[in-house]
């Protein structure tokens, strides 16, 4: 589930930064260097996603996404950008998320409902079983 869009990404960390980050030497289309390089932004992205679920995967499918976890995401993007060499500040962000996400886990923090208060983030749609009583019977079928 994608928990950011790239304007999200736009509006945390800037566009230079962004560039910075993901415009590698490495480029495949090197006539779009000095851009934001989207394959690079969406592996990252994608990095983030599934570092998420790992921690809320009993509240998936989200309904929608609370707003803590699209600044989480865009973190980790960033975190994830940076590769073995964060900042001070990008690892502390990082961090930050990962207790967020450990309290979620261990039910410390609630995930909220949506905006309207209408859904909450948990799927509702339980399944109950319900068992009848046994057809067979220590000698066969039952009554039969």
């Amino acid at each position: 589930m994608p928990y950011s869009v790239y304007q999200n990404q736009l509006d945390y960390a800037g566009e230079s930064e962004l560039i910075q980050l993901t415009d590698r030497p490495t480029r495949t289309d090197p006539e779009n260097a000095g851009t934001i390089d989207y394959t690079v932004l969406d592996a990252a992205m994608a990095r983030a996603d599934a570092r998420i679920d790992r921690y809320i995967t009993a509240y998936l499918p989200l309904v929608n996404v609370p707003a803590d976890f699209v600044q989480i995401h865009c973190d980790f993007t960033r975190y994830f950008l940076y590769k073995d060499q964060p900042t001070e500040h990008v690892q502390k962000q990082y961090d930050a998320g990962i207790a967020y996400l450990e309290k979620v886990a261990a039910g410390k923090i609630s995930i909220a409902p949506d905006t309207s208060g209408a859904i909450d983030a948990k799927s509702s749609d339980d399944v109950a079983y319900e068992s009848t009583d046994s057809v067979f019977g220590s000698t066969g079928l039952n009554g039969f």
